[in-house]
């Protein structure tokens, strides 16, 4: 497709068996001397400080020139340059945009060259797949029996099909998080599971499963009936503390229709019945969107009109303070508008010091950076809404080579 930047070919996997001669750099002495001497970059740099030097290109960069000749591509594919490239200058977020309703296929887009690449993820088949990523892992399951899970490196496309969770297959409502530690790699994952209690729509059963990478074994961490209150599909892991957004079902009127609930997964402790950890909202929310940002709770949220709470007006970004929300920024009016028509759901997402904002009727993106206080539209992506009913949505991650399920 026209404005696309394919990448893919260069995986290591794929690339092509022929070596070419390597590049070199042209040197001109005198002035007067016609002759060009001509040096091998090969003969020059020892294999150490090429590594070094290859490890602050940009993850395409890196897997063109594994393409150049035998030697780099044995460089990029060592260990050593792989533990070179995590300590060399951090790479920043990506967001991964489904560009059809029904096929898993789309674009990523890189913030620092702010371009889209075209990168096929593995297994998923629909974009309605429920999906949660932290530090280059991304984990995808099945909206169908919800059973089948993923973990995976969308850069390596390194895969691994974890254990069916326990508990309920046809829950009405899931919520899927992962968190991976960045120091021994493990990570788990954890999905909140709600169902209606039969022929009561005022009760719930809620129940919280645990995987863990280590022992490669799901837990079964509580099960709670929920009064007037139910699960849904927004949760994540900041600091050992799972956190997931609950929406009221009508019984008793409350101020808001969402609440937060905590668990600690360390301890595996809710100090007595979970919903006393319930946090409210800030204010009246038409959804919120939960990300982890440097082991900080961020919530960005629709606000409500007043008198009509389920239309919105404008977008907020929370920042949790023990049990207090700390409004951090909220979106000018001119990028509102330049979304077209909202809804009063969007996609958002993010990590690190980025926040992506995508509605679900347009492929527009804006980019929050949190660091800066700064708002700014992506590059357009190479796509355009075919018809009127064309949903878009997608996912931040970080692009890691080094990491792996």
């Amino acid at each position: 497709m026209e404005g696309e930047t394919s990448w893919v070919s260069h995986c290591f996997d794929s690339i092509e068996r022929g070596i070419g001669e390597s590049d070199s750099f042209s040197e001109i002495g005198d002035e007067y001397n016609k002759e060009v001497e001509t040096v091998s970059v090969d003969l020059i740099l020892p294999d150490d400080l090429l590594e070094r030097i290859l490890a602050y290109l940009p993850i395409p960069s890196i897997f063109r020139v594994g393409c150049v000749c035998k030697r780099w591509h044995e460089i990029i594919s060592s260990r050593r340059f792989l533990w070179n490239f995590s300590h060399a200058l951090q790479q920043r977020p990506w967001y991964y945009m489904f560009t059809s309703s029904d096929e898993p296929i789309g674009y990523a887009f890189d913030p620092i060259l702010r371009k889209w690449y075209g990168i096929k993820l593995p297994r998923i088949e629909t974009p309605n797949w429920f999906i949660a990523s932290s530090c280059g892992l991304v984990c995808f399951m099945d909206n169908d029996s919800r059973s089948e899970l993923y973990v995976c490196n969308p850069i390596t496309r390194c895969l691994k099909r974890l254990e069916d969770p326990p508990g309920l297959k046809f829950s009405d409502y899931s919520a899927l998080a992962i968190s991976v530690n960045r120091i021994t790699r493990n990570y788990n994952v954890s999905i909140v599971k709600s169902k209606q209690v039969p022929g009561n729509f005022f009760q719930w059963d809620l129940s919280i499963h645990t995987y863990n990478s280590e022992t490669m074994a799901w837990v079964t961490a509580l099960t709670e009936v929920f009064a007037g209150w139910r699960g849904g599909d927004e949760s994540v892991i900041c600091g050992g503390v799972l956190y997931f957004l609950i929406y009221s079902t009508g019984g008793g009127m409350p101020e808001n229709r969402h609440g937060l609930i905590t668990y600690n997964l360390s301890s595996r402790t809710s100090h007595g019945l979970l919903i006393r950890s319930f946090i409210p909202v800030p204010c009246s929310l038409t959804c919120g969107r939960l990300m982890n940002l440097k082991e900080k709770l961020v919530m960005v949220g629709g606000i409500g009109k007043q008198d009509r709470r389920d239309i919105i007006k404008g977008i907020g970004i929370w920042v949790l303070k023990g049990k207090d929300w700390l409004e951090i920024a909220r979106m000018p009016h001119k990028f509102f508008q330049g979304f077209g028509e909202f809804d009063d759901v969007f996609a958002s997402s993010g990590t690190e010091d980025l926040i992506y904002i995508q509605s679900y009727g347009a492929p527009a993106l804006l980019v929050f950076d949190v660091n800066h206080n700064h708002w700014k539209w992506s590059q357009k992506c190479p796509v355009t809404k075919r018809f009127p009913l064309q949903l878009f949505t997608g996912f931040c991650f970080e692009p890691r080579l080094e990491i792996s399920p």
